[in-house]
């Protein structure tokens, strides 16, 4: 490269000396146009550092914008010699016309280069196509969770992901309370916002609409949702039913986890450890790793034990599922038994 400069500085400076001995008298000419003849090819080396340094799409609207103003810079120059018919543009009005309007285009095409960011376009494209039933608005609980965030890293949710500045609000608010647990979970929700909104992928959106009039503000994500047609992202069961009674649509996380756990069917044997009692009489209590509950008949005695149990039935509710077994020692009894008879 440093090669090729001084060869464009030796070249520059050998025709700006010749021009000036052609055009001129004696060697001071010469001298003169080797000089500006070395001056343009520093001005030129100086522009390729600056040049070199712009991102491509200002490159191309400034070269854009110049080539059309010298389009424009010709036309005014026709227009003039056919308005002052008989008075010729002398050589140097051409040059500063057409220096102005190169110039004006060249500074309009390098601001408006934004229509050249193709990552622009891909913005317009998506919005336009998800049009406003792709909008995800969060609320405080999902946010707390933190599944949301994994969720999103997935690329399962599409659209526009907009956060409520009352929701921000209320995450404030529990990040300084003075209760320790909830202060830790405010935080742990303002830790998942951020998380979330480093997520390049992803489209996020503060809005500041407010409701005044509506004081809770499970209420006021309805309203929002109702004013621009969106969905809310929850994993609160009343703020699920609330919404749904609305006619708001609602995408519960906890329904998704419950709908991508393993299937379990009557007759399958487990092992389980026994950890409560459980609310009917002599229920034993147990959890799977995903968080199940499962209720172990007959198993009060076998807390904190690990037991062999045979599910019998499966029970899904929009709360989550539960898992209803028998012993297995009890189930073998039970057909000995109706075997025998």
């Amino acid at each position: 490269m440093v090669i090729i400069r001084g060869l464009l500085l030796i070249m520059f400076a050998s025709i700006g000396g010749a021009i000036g001995l052609l055009a001129g008298k004696g060697t001071e000419a010469g001298i003169a146009g080797l000089i500006i003849g070395a001056i343009i090819s520093f001005v030129i080396i100086i522009l390729e550092n600056r040049i070199r340094e712009l991102p491509a799409k200002v490159i191309i609207g400034g070269a854009i914008g110049a080539l059309a103003g010298l389009v424009a810079a010709n036309l005014f120059i026709y227009s003039l010699s056919i308005q002052f018919i008989g008075i010729e543009s002398t050589l140097l009005i051409n040059v500063l016309i057409k220096t102005l309007f190169g110039y004006l285009g060249l500074v309009i095409g390098a601001e408006k280069a934004v229509i050249f960011d193709l990552s622009h376009y891909r913005a317009i494209l998506r919005e336009n196509k998800s049009g406003e039933q792709n909008i995800k608005i969060l609320d405080t609980s999902v946010i707390i969770d933190g599944r949301i965030a994994d969720i999103c890293e997935t690329g399962f949710l599409e659209g526009q992901i907009v956060i409520p500045q009352f929701i921000l609000k209320e995450l404030q608010q529990i990040a300084d309370s003075s209760d320790s647990m909830k202060r830790n979970r405010g935080r742990r929700g303002l830790d998942i916002l951020q998380r979330i909104q480093k997520n390049a992928d992803l489209d996020i959106k503060i809005v500041d609409d407010d409701f005044p009039k509506i004081r809770e503000v499970d209420g006021k994500l309805v309203a929002l949702c109702q004013k621009i047609g969106g969905k809310v992202v929850t994993n609160d069961f009343n703020l699920n039913k609330v919404a749904e009674l609305q006619g708001v649509p609602v995408l519960n996380i906890n329904q998704l986890a419950n709908a991508v756990k393993p299937v379990v069917l009557p007759g399958e044997i487990m092992n389980v450890y026994i950890l409560k009692e459980g609310k009917e009489y002599n229920q034993g209590v147990g959890y799977l790793d995903d968080g199940t509950m499962i209720v172990v008949d007959n198993a009060r005695r076998e807390i904190g034990k690990s037991v062999e149990v045979v599910v019998s039935s499966v029970l899904q509710t929009t709360a989550g599922r539960m898992i209803f077994t028998k012993l297995k020692e009890d189930m073998e009894r039970e057909e000995v038994y109706s075997i025998s008879r």
